[in-house]
C-alpha cells in the first residue's frame, strides 16, 4: 500500500529550517504565524526571555470576521501590528511557520505592514 506524506510532519522540519537561521530579541522580536484551516494566528515573541510580547488571533471573542480566508488574515495582521505599536514595538523578522509565502500567510504579513510593523 502507498503511504501519504504527512504535510504537517513536513511542515515542521521546515520550520525548524527556518527558526535554525531566525530568531527574536528584545528589540527585534520574532512574528510568528500559525495557520489552521478555520483561524490563523499570529504571536510577537522574544526568544531571548522566552515571552510572548503580543498575540492576535482570528478566533478571538471581538473578531467578526472569518479566519479562514484572506480577507481575515489581513485583519488578523492590521491587529497584531496595532497591538504591538501600543507595546512600542515597531520592527520584527517574520517567521513563516514552514508555511509557504503565499495566500493566508502572504495577507497576514501584508496586514502587519499596513498596520506600521517593519521587516
Amino acid at each position: 500500500m502507498v503511504s501519504k506524506p504527512n504535510s504537517n510532519k513536513a511542515r515542521l522540519k521546515r520550520h525548524m529550517r527556518v527558526r535554525a537561521k531566525i530568531s527574536g530579541t528584545p528589540e527585534c522580536p520574532r512574528l510568528d504565524v500559525f495557520r489552521s484551516n478555520s483561524n490563523i494566528y499570529a504571536q510577537i515573541i522574544d526568544d531571548v526571555n522566552g515571552v510572548t510580547l503580543v498575540s492576535a488571533a482570528s478566533n478571538e471573542k471581538d473578531f467578526a470576521e472569518n479566519g479562514g480566508n484572506k480577507e481575515g488574515a489581513r485583519k488578523v495582521g492590521q491587529l497584531i501590528a496595532k497591538r504591538a505599536a501600543e507595546k512600542g514595538i515597531t520592527e520584527v523578522v517574520f517567521d513563516r511557520g514552514g508555511y509557504i509565502y503565499h495566500g493566508r500567510v502572504m495577507e497576514l504579513a501584508e496586514g502587519a505592514r499596513e498596520g506600521g510593523l517593519k521587516f
